[in-house]
């Protein structure tokens, strides 16, 4: 590690958008809640595959990226930080989210904004980031998520 650098952690999260509803995940860890898919980047490894991973993983699905949500840049008061970037994408086919239990999550489903209010929620942040989706969002291209050898342009 370079002298004074920070060691940070890197997750994704992706909200996943088909027509009005959303996919949710029904957690294995954190009480069972439901949240949007979302985990640890893995070393090497780039912020898009994690996040085409962690939703195959814990719902099912393959996905197709629209943009980015937004990135954020959680400082903590132990020296080291958090970064978390939220994508929006859709689902690449007409996969069915998974319904079997196993390590990563519980089961998947599609839920309108009407329904989601009405499951037990990971966080308060679920709703409010679906309803901003479902409005008139401000999408970053997924060219801001470049690596350094990348070009321009």
């Amino acid at each position: 590690m370079i002298p004074g650098s920070i060691p940070t952690q890197y997750f994704v999260g992706v909200a996943v958008r088909c027509g009005h509803r959303w996919l949710l995940v029904q957690e294995s860890a954190h009480g069972q809640r439901w949240c949007f898919p979302v985990g640890r980047v893995a070393p090497g490894e780039s912020l898009l595959k994690a996040a085409r991973r962690e939703t195959r993983e814990e719902a099912g699905i393959p996905i197709e990226f629209e943009g980015v949500v937004r990135i954020e840049h959680t400082p903590r008061p132990d020296g080291t930080a958090r970064v978390r970037v939220i994508l929006l994408a859709h689902p690449a086919d007409d996969t069915p989210p998974k319904q079997k239990s196993d390590r990563e999550s519980l089961k998947a489903g599609w839920f309108s904004l009407e329904q989601l209010v009405k499951l037990p929620l990971r966080s308060a942040e679920v709703p409010v980031l679906f309803a901003y989706l479902s409005g008139a969002p401000v999408i970053a291209p997924l060219a801001i998520l470049s690596e350094e050898s990348e070009e321009f342009g």
